[in-house]
């Protein structure tokens, strides 16, 4: 095992090359589809061939199986996980191991789902970038195999979202992005990503929906509210307002070849006015990191974001294929 200041060492060395890394990891799946020219990986049943009204996707709860025991690597001596080496030796701002709920099955438009928690993810997918980072061999990363299969690994599922402001009348779109601040976050510190994300989670034992999820993310990331950890949805006005206000599409899923972090897909149009409404107070940092606003929905800003800058896996196919469906997201 690594010593902590060995282990520090190519903690360092990932989160300053994270994308490159991410880029260079998609060569060790060479039969895994990818997401739209993207290093994106997914699976051929969860990609639909056209928006799906999220609405449409229906969801069950069932109780998790145990998964193959997998070796523990990357591990400094005297740590018995990657979350707890994180935790003591270098912990984000944002570092708290929730319930989730884990992923086990999607056929259709039907997911199945257990519980796990946030640091099962790390304890793999952190470990295996870090792993990768560390170039000296890959053995949990060759005990997991297909990253895309949620039988092999705890399978943690974030909600990554392109906001569209859409004004009907000039025909003209503005998204929203996310610089995630590597000093704030535990995972894709450094890039950019769409705005808003959150790892598939409820607040409550009957708060299992993923508009749910979606609309905390909102008003967490967007307006700066404090974390949400109870709330009756049917009288909040927002999220009652954005309910009303929001056309949500489900485009796909995959995973980050680096990190296995495995995100859904989706993109919530809403009308420029009906948007300066919700949103009028939208912030320019949020607990993660900062918020860029009103970007034109152009096909250069679109290349700019998914081929030229470092944005994560998820946040460059999400916008690679809300650009390919731009006609059918944006028809009023």
């Amino acid at each position: 095992m690594p010593t902590s200041a060995e282990w520090l060492a190519v903690r360092a060395h990932l989160l300053e090359h994270r994308h490159r890394l991410a880029v260079e990891a998609v060569a060790e799946y060479p039969d895994v589809p990818r997401v739209a020219g993207t290093p994106l990986l997914t699976s051929p049943d969860w990609m639909p061939a056209e928006p799906v009204p999220l609405a449409e996707l229906t969801l069950e709860r069932r109780e998790s199986p145990e998964l193959p025991a997998l070796p523990v690597a990357a591990v400094p001596d005297g740590f018995g996980s990657y979350s707890a080496a994180m935790a003591a030796l270098a912990s984000p701002a944002v570092f708290q191991n929730r319930e989730t709920y884990r992923l086990l099955g999607f056929t259709g438009r039907h997911l199945t789902f257990g519980l796990g928690t946030y640091f099962d993810g790390i304890d793999v997918g952190e470990a295996c970038a870090h792993e990768y980072a560390g170039q000296a061999g890959l053995p949990l990363r060759a005990a997991v195999g297909d990253p895309c299969d949620p039988r092999r690994r705890p399978v943690n599922v974030a909600i990554s979202t392109l906001t569209l402001r859409h004004d009907e009348v000039s025909g003209e779109a503005t998204f929203y992005l996310h610089w995630r601040d590597p000093k704030r976050v535990g995972h894709a510190g450094g890039m950019f990503q769409v705005l808003p994300v959150g790892v598939f989670q409820g607040t409550s034992e009957a708060d299992f929906s993923l508009w749910h999820c979606m609309i905390r993310e909102f008003a967490e990331e967007m307006l700066g509210a404090e974390e949400i950890h109870s709330v009756d949805y049917g009288a909040w006005p927002f999220a009652q307002q954005l309910t009303e206000a929001a056309r949500v599409f489900y485009l796909g899923m995959g995973v980050d070849p680096l990190t296995f972090a495995t995100d859904m897909l989706t993109v919530a149009v809403i009308e420029a006015s009906r948007f300066d409404a919700l949103f009028g107070e939208l912030v320019s940092h949020n607990e993660e990191g900062q918020v860029l606003r009103g970007l034109p929905f152009t096909a250069a800003n679109v290349e700019r974001f998914v081929h030229r800058e470092p944005t994560q896996a998820a946040g460059a196919a999400l916008l690679s294929l809300a650009w390919q469906h731009r006609e059918a997201l944006l028809k009023p």
